[in-house]
């Protein structure tokens, strides 16, 4: 009998109640079996991270999935603080720090901006995968193999006052495309 693998998704959207994007993502994954949603906003809404149980969550996945806006080029400030709090020395990295060694990470990301805008020399004059190289230095760092980010763009926020750049029906289809690749990650 095959043992499906287990995905921890560590949602970190600020405000995922008004998420177009983000919320599409998660309502696509969330039935799925041997996915867990992690909302962090939901679960540390005072920013007191409980590191033990963050750190048992890591052990029981395979793949952990950071899945979140770019804000300022970046990751939200509560996946920052997770990454400062949870990915310690002698869990993560260092002499006795092997826990998340043999394990994958991968992005998800959500942008405001068109992808035309993430080329190099476009108007943010960087690429998507150039943004997260910290993430993915983080993997390195850890032990972890670090899998192709998924980078949706077009989700300006409504109160710019500017139509959004994806469609419903662009919405639904990368949904769709994120279920499936989760799906063919835990039957593998």
């Amino acid at each position: 009998m095959q043992v499906m693998k287990k995905v921890l998704v560590v949602l970190a959207h600020p405000n995922f109640a008004e998420s177009r994007g983000n919320k599409a993502l998660i309502e696509a994954v969330q039935m799925l079996p041997s996915v867990k949603i992690h909302n962090l906003y939901e679960r540390y809404p005072n920013w007191q991270i409980d590191v033990q149980v963050e750190q048992e969550l890591l052990r029981h996945h395979d793949l952990v999935v950071f899945q979140y806006p770019l804000q300022w080029y970046s990751v939200p400030p509560l996946l920052k603080k997770w990454i400062d709090d949870v990915l310690t020395d002698g869990f993560a990295f260092g002499a006795d720090g092997t826990a998340l060694q043999g394990k994958e990470l991968m992005p998800v990301v959500t942008t405001g901006g068109t992808s035309e805008m993430y080329i190099a020399g476009g108007t943010v004059n960087f690429t998507i995968s150039e943004f997260l190289r910290p993430i993915q230095q983080t993997a390195n760092y850890c032990g972890m193999s670090y899998k192709t980010p998924v980078a949706i763009h077009g989700f300006l926020p409504k109160e710019l006052g500017i139509a959004e750049t994806i469609t419903d029906e662009q919405v639904f289809e990368e949904a769709k495309q994120y279920q499936h690749l989760l799906q063919q990650y835990v039957a593998s």
